[in-house]
């Protein structure tokens, strides 16, 4: 490390040997979104079976709603855990990236203060 090379060069640096993915490149984004229209389709499709199986008193219609209601229900989980997935992970980096400068700026001091003695 060179004496002219500045702290955010050093995490620039040291991020690139790690090979992290950029954030940047949508993917997380278009899961965020998917997450979402999941959890809207799964809501759509639980009223909708609602609705058909207390619209009729045939069974096999009834069935036929359970099903999709269970559908929706599937299909909202699935959505939750999509965007909680992909909404934490860019809170997560950005407190990983913060954890890392705190102690990176602790052990400078440290340093500096063990070259004093």
């Amino acid at each position: 490390m060179s004496s002219t090379e500045t702290r955010a060069d050093r995490f620039v640096r040291e991020l690139a040997e790690l090979r992290i993915a950029d954030p940047a490149a949508g993917r997380p984004a278009l899961w965020l979104r998917v997450g979402v229209a999941l959890m809207a389709a799964g809501l759509a499709l639980g009223a909708a079976a609602y609705l058909m199986s207390h619209g009729t008193t045939d069974p096999l219609a009834q069935r036929d709603a359970l099903a999709l209601g269970l559908g929706g229900v599937c299909a909202s989980v699935v959505g939750a855990a999509l965007f909680l997935r992909y909404s934490l992970t860019g809170f997560l980096r950005f407190w990983m990236a913060r954890q890392s400068h705190d102690l990176s700026v602790l052990a400078d001091r440290l340093l500096e203060k063990e070259n004093l003695t």
